[in-house]
C-alpha cells in the first residue's frame, strides 16, 4: 500500500475519472492488495475521515474543490476461474472470481476468448469490476445481476469481510444494496457464474438483434456479439477515446425513468413505454431529453463552450476540454429542468456525485 502525503503530490481526481474533472483528495492511498484495501478503509474510518473509492472513475462526478478525505485507489488484480484452461466445465459452467480493481472490459474480452457467456453484451463499458454490482451495470439486454453469484465485501459497520449471495444483493434497475448503503460496503471481489460455449446469451435487445441479423431470443457467436456491441457503443461515443471529446463523459448521465402507470399515461402517445413486472412503466430518458429541446451537441454552439451534450448521444454530458465540474452540473440542471417543465418527469442522475450536488 502506497500513500502520498505532500499536497503537491496528491493527484487530482480529474486524472482518474473519465470526465477528466475533479480536484484533489486530502489524502491518497493506492491499494494493490485486498489487505491493503481493507486496511486503508479501516484506518480512515478509525480517524473518522470520509472515504472515496476510485478505480476506473467512469461513474464519478467530483467537485472542483476535490474530496475532503481519503481517496483509496483500488488497484487490486486477479481473475480466478474454478476450472483449468482446456478442462471440461461442469454443466453449471464456470465460476470466475475477479478482484475489484480489474478492468471490466478486459474481463469481458477474456470471457469471450474463453467461451464464457453472459456478459458479452456488456462489452466496452469502462470502469472496474468492483463497480459493476454497485450500479447493477447493464446494456443491450444484459445486466451483471444475471451472472453475479456472490460479492465479497468489507462491511464497514460490522467491521468484517462478508460474502453476500446474489439473492441478498438487492439488485434492481441500476441499483443494489451496495448503492443503497454507499458508506457501508467495500467490494473486494465479485464471483460470476457463466455458462460455457461458443454462443452468447439469447439476444434481448432489438437494436443489437438488428446489428447481428438475428431475431429476439436467438443467439449469436460470442465474438460477433462483442464486435457488434463495440460498434454500436462507438457510434454513440460510449467507447473511451482520448482524442474524441464525445467520450469525455460519465456515460449515460440520467437513468431511464421508471414511472407509475398513471404518470406514464400522461406522456405523449409516441413516448416509449416498457411495462415492468411490478406494474410500473419505464420510458426513455434520451427520448424525453430530445423532445424537450436538447438535441445532440446541445450547448456546443455557445461562445467558449466547454461542456455540452455529446454529438452522438443525448444522454452523455461531455467535457470538451478545460471544463469545470460546476459547468457540467449547470448543464445537467438545465436539461433536468427542461424535461421536468415539458413532461412533469424529474430525471435522476446515474453517476455518483462526490462533494457536489445537482
Amino acid at each position: 500500500m502506497s500513500e502520498r502525503h505532500h499536497p503537491a503530490e496528491v493527484p487530482h481526481l480529474s486524472q482518474h475519472t473519465t470526465l477528466r474533472l475533479g480536484g484533489p483528495g486530502a489524502r491518497w492511498v493506492r491499494a494493490e492488495t485486498e489487505q491493503d484495501l481493507v486496511d486503508a478503509v479501516r484506518s480512515a474510518d478509525a480517524a473518522d475521515q470520509p472515504v472515496l473509492l476510485v478505480a476506473g472513475g467512469s461513474n464519478l462526478v467530483v467537485a472542483d474543490a476535490g474530496f475532503p478525505g481519503t481517496v483509496v485507489e483500488v488497484a487490486t488484480r486477479g481473475v480466478r476461474p474454478d476450472v483449468e484452461p482446456g478442462a471440461d466445465p461442469s454443466c453449471g459452467g464456470v465460476l470466475v472470481t475477479v478482484a475489484a480493481g480489474e478492468s471490466w472490459d478486459t474481463l469481458v474480452a477474456r470471457a469471450v476468448r474463453e467461451g464464457w457467456s453472459g456478459i458479452e453484451a456488456l462489452s466496452g463499458i469502462p470502469g472496474s469490476v468492483g463497480a459493476t454490482p454497485i450500479q447493477n451495470v447493464g446494456a443491450y439486454g444484459q445486466e451483471v445481476s444475471q451472472t453475479v453469484a456472490s460479492v465479497r465485501a468489507f462491511d464497514r459497520v460490522e467491521r468484517r469481510v462478508r460474502t453476500i449471495a446474489a439473492a441478498d444483493c438487492g439488485f434492481g434497475y441500476r441499483h443494489s444494496r451496495f448503492k443503497a448503503e454507499p458508506d457501508r460496503f467495500v467490494v473486494l471481489t465479485v464471483t460470476f457464474q457463466l455458462p460455457v460455449g461458443g454462443l452468447g446469451s439469447p439476444v434481448g435487445y432489438a437494436e443489437l438483434a438488428r446489428a447481428l441479423d438475428v431475431g429476439i431470443g436467438e443467439r449469436a457467436p460470442l465474438a460477433d456479439v462483442r464486435r457488434a456491441v463495440l460498434a454500436l457503443r462507438a457510434g454513440k461515443g460510449m467507447v473511451l477515446d482520448a482524442d474524441d471529446h464525445d467520450t469525455w463523459s460519465a456515460g449515460s448521465f440520467f437513468t431511464n425513468p421508471v414511472l407509475p402507470a398513471d404518470v406514464a399515461e400522461r406522456l405523449p402517445a409516441e413516448a416509449p413505454r416498457f411495462a415492468q413486472p411490478d406494474g410500473s412503466v419505464k420510458t426513455s430518458a434520451a427520448w424525453l431529453i430530445e423532445r424537450a429541446g436538447f438535441g445532440k451537441g446541445y450547448g456546443l454552439d455557445r461562445d467558449g463552450a466547454r461542456v455540452g451534450l455529446s454529438t452522438k448521444h443525448t444522454l452523455a454530458l461531455t467535457n470538451r476540454g478545460g471544463a469545470s465540474t460546476a459547468e457540467l452540473l449547470d448543464l445537467a440542471r438545465e436539461v433536468r429542468a427542461g424535461v421536468e417543465e415539458r413532461f412533469a418527469v424529474r430525471l435522476v442522475n446515474e453517476p455518483v456525485l462526490v462533494a457536489c450536488t445537482l
